[in-house]
């Protein structure tokens, strides 16, 4: 069933990597990977436990009737794992016996949330690397095309596009490294039992926690973690991350779509884009709907950075406030990254109205140019002073900002060399060197390589 909102706030492979019936099979795979891991360690009957993986199909039962028997405990696994155990038992009563042995109901919600999030996570890395391929090669198409710098949304120096498209990609590709390297740490086991002491399984318990680790794939802790939260949290923080980094990206292409402005513009297709009242509309509609998707995600990780706080071995209420925040966090931000993904599929970039934004300022965005040029000859102070007398002159009267310097610095310097200072083209720094560190065409011809702490773009 699809929700009203859900077109525009959960688009993408992660939302129904993250509903209720990818909860109810992350949970019932933790229950049959838990009968399995004490058979591995000659607790239970491989017979035995293939009973209850048998009875682990989440075709069988209903997680709207689970959600209200949910209410009685406090929490959705205790009446899974009655009705679990009444199935199992219709063919074989010994296996019913062992469903669940040695475990509490927050050791499978908890491994369950991170079966689930290395799940969602495959699927959000998946599309976060189309997006930053997308970019690296509006990057190197672009690496020496110029366009405005902006800081304080008003015109800087000049900069070109294919940087700031690098950026995008950079942004995108450490943030993508720290989800995985948080997925691949933090993304462990729980099994405790009732107070992290294990002690209905004996001198066994530590052997089964681990079994049940090989057998999901997850990380296996040093200690149970119940009120431990560091592992939701570094998890927050990696989607929050993400979240911040297609969040900046969408802004910018929402800005530099403006009507006055337009440097860029998305191009879907007919009836993409358009507006309920107004015919001329072409909106940005995918960006847009990454930046709604990623503002929402602080608000979510604050919660679940507050829920941390947790009494002795078992919260009450703070492990339950982070079901649906941790949830509605993944879906967020893979709604975030599968439309960024779109907006730069769609991404049509103008040279043309970059090249008239930088002619706009009169010259003006070169005047830092100017100054460096004469500093030497007057004195760095002075070039500065002589400098912003000149812009402040020609924008009071409309006029280029070569012609008033050409009369200032008559006999200082030509007019051909002013007129090769104010070049934008001429005035990009490095620009392309750092465009090429993200494409891999660097000036030595390297190629380009990932670092875990850079989390520059493989090749």
């Amino acid at each position: 069933m699809t929700g009203l909102f859900d077109g525009v706030l959960t688009r993408g492979p992660v939302g129904p990597l993250t509903d209720d019936t990818a909860w109810l099979r992350a949970l019932l795979d933790t229950e049959a990977a838990l009968a399995r891991a004490l058979a591995d360690t000659g607790l239970l009957a491989p017979a035995r436990a293939e009973a209850v993986a048998g009875a682990c199909d989440p075709g069988l039962y209903d997680t709207g009737a689970l959600g209200r028997a949910a209410a009685s405990g406090g929490n959705p696994v205790i009446p899974l794992v009655k009705e679990l155990t009444a199935r199992v038992g219709e063919t074989d009563t010994e296996a019913a016996g062992h469903v669940h042995q040695g475990a509490t109901s927050q050791d499978v919600m908890d491994t369950a949330a991170m079966l689930l999030s290395r799940r969602a996570g495959a699927a959000l890395l998946q599309d976060l690397d189309r997006a930053a391929a997308g970019l690296r090669s509006l990057a190197a198409e672009h690496r020496d095309t110029p366009m405005p710098g902006r800081t304080l949304l008003q015109q800087a120096l000049p900069t070109t596009f294919g940087v700031v498209a690098a950026g995008w990609a950079h942004g995108l590709l450490t943030a993508g490294a720290g989800l995985r390297r948080t997925l691949e740490e933090a993304a462990a086991v729980q099994f405790g039992g009732a107070v992290g002491t294990l002690a209905s399984l004996g001198e066994d318990g530590a052997r089964v926690g681990a079994a049940l680790a090989r057998r999901l794939g997850l990380a296996e802790p040093v200690l149970p973690w119940h009120t431990e939260r560091g592992r939701v949290a570094e998890l927050a923080g990696a989607l929050g991350r993400v979240a911040g980094s297609v969040g900046t990206a969408a802004q910018d292409v929402v800005l530099l779509s403006q009507t006055e402005v337009g440097e860029v513009t998305e191009e879907g297709g007919p009836g993409v884009g358009g507006s309920s009242t107004l015919p001329h509309k072409r909106n940005p509609v995918a960006a847009v709907s990454a930046l709604a998707c990623a503002r929402q995600a602080p608000g979510l990780v604050a919660t679940l950075f507050g829920a941390q706080i947790q009494e002795h071995q078992r919260a009450a209420g703070s492990w339950h406030s982070e079901w649906l925040p941790l949830t509605d966090l993944w879906r967020r931000t893979g709604s975030a990254v599968a439309w960024w993904g779109t907006s730069v599929e769609r991404l049509r970039v103008h040279p043309e109205r970059m090249r008239a934004g930088l002619d706009a300022t009169g010259g003006t965005a070169l005047g830092e140019r100017v100054t460096t040029d004469l500093s030497p000859d007057m004195g760095r102070q002075a070039a500065h002073e002589l400098v912003s007398a000149a812009c402040t002159e020609a924008v009071g009267t409309g006029r280029d900002l070569a012609g008033v310097l050409t009369e200032r610095l008559d006999g200082v310097r030509s007019p051909d060399r002013i007129r090769s200072l104010l070049a934008p083209s001429g005035y990009l720094g490095s620009a392309g060197l750092f465009t090429d560190r993200i494409t891999g065409a660097d000036a030595a011809g390297r190629t380009g390589s990932t670092t875990s702490e850079e989390g520059h773009i493989e090749r």
